[in-house]
């Protein structure tokens, strides 16, 4: 099982009431993806933190999860969220099976 996770940077000018679109918008995109699951979206409760905006969510392998980078809604996401709320992009996939090789995932 991988767990995939994306922490974002928001532009300065981003406001909360753009937080609160940027989790309507990823909540109803990614409900649309059969490949993810456990999906979860949000902002940090830290309003110093570096990234202010994450996403993530489990996939039954590598393949799934790139299956999820292709979809159209995921690219839909891309272009409604991250091009116009977010400055950087920091993207984090872990294996969460134990003893399982993540060469093999």
């Amino acid at each position: 099982m991988i767990h995939f996770i994306t922490l974002y940077r928001v532009g300065k000018k981003t406001s909360d009431e753009d937080l609160e679109e940027m989790i309507r918008i990823s909540r109803t995109c990614f409900h649309k993806v059969n490949e993810a699951h456990n999906f979860r979206s949000g902002r940090n409760v830290e309003p110093k933190s570096e990234y202010a905006f994450f996403i993530a969510a489990d996939f039954e392998s590598r393949d799934k999860l790139l299956m999820f980078q292709e979809d159209p809604n995921y690219h839909r996401f891309l272009a409604d969220v991250v091009e116009t709320f977010t400055e950087e992009a920091k993207e984090l996939v872990f294996e969460t099976e134990p003893g399982r090789d993540p060469k093999y995932s």
